[in-house]
């Protein structure tokens, strides 16, 4: 399928898994054109590449048998869960088949003793909340969007928890996979630690498809706090915002959540949802803990805050005000395409190490300026990691093209900073270009080599994570 490093279509075993697959799954293969379109779906910029046909599957043993009928005739396949990805993950560039893992949506055992619960692919995170609450229990990892678990485990998700709870990487204790020729493997127990062998839970986790298929995760869960305490506090710049974000770090203060909105962000916001905050960097917050533990975290944050600048400071622990207090964060998405009606927001992910983020937020405002570019930033402040999002006109080519290239700059800007393009969003087909200046020619070579030995017909998400 790979010939010099460009991806080749193979019409005829196409066709031929096609028919295969359909006397196997009947209705359950699908290849009417709005059907393929959605599972080429992707929520950026990048051209939707549509896949010959969608099997929807419902049980691992069924996802080995498409991938065997795949493997032997050298036809791409690529694992379909929410279609929420931002980097064109389950994009087919040269066609293939699409599985359809919402079908597989059970959680198949909650172990509460032992906080862990193991449940198939298609279960997202909101509907696993859901069923641990009256439990005590919660997964805490929050990408915004409702994804599957298997597209955050695939992709490495991360989100507004992971300053304390951590990323998917943190979380996932085992997983079952189905590998390229369509052996099934289970890389772990649920012990919480091991020394047995290759790491192949981290291989996976964050191989965006390209390696296997995960078929079951299982997953580390939390005890729901016994008190939970939200803040939000004003401050003269970004700079004064960051120093507060690093101060909180260095105190060792157990902040669950720090989101940071520059003052283009709150603008959008108090425009859309009638609030009247001071159009200046916005830092919200939420603490974690016993009844004391939250009020002692809130004021020693408020005493960190005040000491550089910070304005306005509110807290709170009873849900109703908790809410009201989010609201400025829950309502980015929208306000800030209410900066642009009709526009389409390009998303970025760069994170940078703490005591940059001042430096790049503001680095990337001062740029998107210069270009005449609009990119309200929001950021999860306590890893470092932002998300300029560029507000632009599809049918506008200029604009299109000075969007690229901020793009570019941005991500470049990261890695001199010693840091990464993508701190959550993964690398899919929208970052490849940028692997090998943040990781180096080597590592990139060794990345190759796992590829190869793995999927050695490349048929599993082919034209993902590595450069061509």
């Amino acid at each position: 399928m790979a010939d010099g490093g460009t991806l080749k279509r193979n019409d005829e075993g196409i066709e031929t898994a096609l028919g295969i697959l359909k006397q196997q799954f009947g209705e359950r293969l699908q290849t009417g054109d709005s059907v393929r379109e959605q599972h080429g779906h992707t929520t950026t910029w990048i051209e939707n590449q549509w896949p010959d046909g969608v099997v929807f599957a419902q049980s691992t043993q069924e996802v080995s048998e498409i991938v065997k009928v795949c493997a032997a005739h050298r036809v791409p396949i690529i694992a379909f869960g929410t279609g929420t990805s931002l980097e064109g993950h389950v994009n087919a560039p040269i066609g293939g088949i699409s599985i359809d893992l919402t079908q597989m949506d059970k959680v198949l055992e909650v172990n509460a003793g032992d906080l862990d619960c193991r449940v198939q692919p298609g279960v997202t995170r909101e509907a696993l909340n859901t069923y641990l609450r009256d439990q005590g229990l919660f997964f805490p990892i929050d990408p915004g969007a409702n994804a599957s678990l298997g597209g955050m485990a695939a992709t490495r998700a991360s989100g507004t928890n992971a300053v304390r709870y951590g990323t998917m990487k943190d979380n996932v204790l085992s997983l079952e996979a189905v590998m390229a020729d369509g052996r099934i493997i289970r890389t772990a127990s649920r012990a919480r630690k091991s020394s047995a062998g290759y790491d192949l839970t981290r291989l996976l986790v964050g191989s965006e498809g390209t390696l296997g298929i995960i078929t079951e995760i299982t997953l580390r869960l939390q005890g729901i706090p016994e008190a939970i305490s939200a803040a939000r506090c004003s401050f003269p710049s970004v700079k004064a915002a960051s120093e507060t974000v690093m101060a909180v770090i260095q105190y060792g203060l157990p902040v669950a959540r720090i989101e940071l909105l520059d003052a283009q962000m709150v603008g959008a916001v108090n425009r859309y949802s009638k609030l009247d905050l001071p159009e200046t960097p916005l830092l919200l917050l939420e603490f974690h803990g016993s009844d004391a533990g939250v009020v002692e975290q809130a004021e020693t944050f408020g005493a960190l805050a005040e000491e550089n600048g910070g304005t306005g400071y509110e807290a709170t622990a009873t849900l109703e005000e908790r809410n009201k207090l989010w609201q400025a964060r829950h309502d980015a998405y929208w306000a800030m395409l209410q900066i642009r009606p009709g526009c389409t927001a390009v998303a970025t992910d760069v994170c940078v190490p703490i005591s940059r983020l001042a430096d790049a937020v503001e680095a990337a405002e001062a740029k998107a300026t210069e270009m005449g570019l609009q990119a309200p930033t929001v950021g999860h402040a306590g890893d470092g990691n932002f998300h300029a999002t560029v507000l632009v006109d599809r049918d506008n080519a200029d604009e299109m093209a000075r969007a690229a290239k901020f793009v570019s700059w941005l991500n470049d800007l990261a890695i001199s900073m010693e840091g990464t393009c993508t701190g959550e969003h993964g690398i899919g087909q929208g970052k490849r270009p940028y692997l090998v200046k943040e990781l180096g020619a080597e590592t990139i070579d060794v990345m190759g080599a796992i590829k190869r030995a793995l999927d050695p017909d490349n048929i599993m998400n082919p034209g993902k994570i590595l450069p061509a």
